[in-house]
């Protein structure tokens, strides 16, 4: 197994109590997307946050990123932005395929979740490929 590969691997398994936000706190919220047909980090992909106001029935945009070469996104949100409410994270998963020359049966995937205790920390993983994806809260 190539030297590259063994760090890939070996940073999945890191703790994600190590990613920070800008302000250098932990972010309450992080992701990772995975790409799972070829068994790489999901780089390079778009991702906007967005938390929904109940009373309009809208959604408001909190922040937009893109993951970096371990699939990951960074200060999602600050502690202080972290409300109880339900929050969507969408993934512009057509532009990252057709980044690679390639299509997707899903143009983007969205994951819509409820924060009820904005005091613990979330991890919301994507796994996906062009034909498929799947989700799962992580720790």
């Amino acid at each position: 197994m190539s030297e590259f590969r063994l760090q890939q691997l070996k940073s999945h398994i890191v703790s994600e109590r190590r990613i920070t936000t800008m302000s250098g706190s932990p972010s309450p919220l992080t992701t990772h997307v995975l790409n799972t047909a070829l068994g790489v980090p999901g780089s390079n992909m778009t991702i906007r946050l967005y938390q929904q106001d109940p009373s309009a029935d809208v959604w408001h945009l909190i922040t937009s990123g893109t993951t970096n070469s371990d699939g990951r996104c960074p200060g999602l949100i600050t502690q202080q932005q972290f409300l109880p409410a339900v929050y969507k994270l969408h993934f512009e998963t057509d532009q990252y395929w057709a980044s690679m020359g390639q299509t997707s049966f899903y143009p983007y995937v969205e994951i819509v979740f409820t924060i009820t205790d904005p005091g613990q920390r979330y991890h919301v993983a994507l796994l996906v490929s062009r034909f498929s994806f799947s989700t799962y809260r992580g720790s």
